[in-house]
């Protein structure tokens, strides 16, 4: 059936981009250079009927998107999560090979600022790292094709759309790609809990790679080796860590809040 797409805000967002690659929601720093989302068909809940709902009917219609009506167990069983009522086929994956990165870096006039996720296969944390990086202006979000989650459909739920406008980047080898970042004058910044420096102490205003490791594990050793810099979060309860999706928001905000004030 191709990749499913399912959700409220999932597969508006998906509508939105169909066809002529723009979202009607307004500009992104990168969103409307991101190859349009080609939406097959729509499927929705006969029984639902609801202004949300006729919203994306609608817009399927002016995207000339087949809609399709079926029972709510007729999307229960294409899913397993919670759909709303609307499930969106699609045709095209949205994962970004490695040359998109040196496109896009070579195309960005004002200073990148990417998330890099070693090792995060959490898809409920990928999608909120996604919805976060979107709120806070990233250019991309990068990660190692081993061992870390892809966009899945409950990826994209979760997301809330900003898959569409984040391009998420699967790279072969992570530490080559932290090498052409560094070729590109990023200054790489990964965050590990042993070290004295904090992320608010740390200068966060130039061209940027903000790195996050796993839970528990952190970064791996090499990609370690190669950051620039490290900092932590400062804890003061007795939890030894935060979620990577609650810390990746702490520090681009903190990006994002150095580089308003400077």
């Amino acid at each position: 059936m191709g990749e499913l797409i399912f959700g409220i805000h999932a597969v508006k967002s998906a509508l939105n981009y169909c066809s002529d690659g723009k979202h009607s929601g307004g500009d992104h720093s990168i969103g409307e250079k991101i190859a349009s989302e080609q939406i097959s068909a729509l499927f929705v809940d006969r029984g639902r009927k609801d202004n949300r709902i006729t919203a994306i009917i609608e817009l399927a219609k002016k995207k000339s998107v087949n809609i399709t009506f079926v029972q709510r167990k007729k999307l229960d069983e294409m899913t397993s999560g919670n759909h709303q009522g609307v499930v969106a086929q699609s045709k095209a994956p949205k994962v970004k090979s490695e040359s998109f990165l040196d496109d896009l870096l070579q195309q960005l006039d004002v200073p990148p600022l990417l998330l890099i996720l070693d090792g995060v296969q959490d898809p409920h944390n990928l999608g909120a790292c996604l919805r976060t990086a979107d709120a806070a202006g990233v250019h991309a979000i990068i990660v190692p094709k081993d061992r870390s989650v892809s966009l899945t459909p409950t990826v994209r739920k979760v997301s809330c759309g900003a898959d569409q406008s984040v391009p998420l980047i699967q790279v072969t080898n992570l530490a080559r790609t932290l090498k052409l970042l560094k070729s590109y004058q990023i200054w790489i910044v990964g965050t590990a809990g042993e070290t004295d420096n904090t992320i608010y102490s740390t200068d966060l205003k130039g061209p940027l790679a903000l790195v996050m490791g796993t839970e528990g594990k952190g970064m791996r050793r090499l990609t370690r080796e190669n950051c620039d810099a490290l900092v932590k979060i400062p804890m003061v309860g007795s939890v030894e860590s935060l979620n990577v999706s609650v810390a990746t928001g702490i520090g681009l905000f903190e990006a994002v809040r150095q580089r308003n004030a400077g």
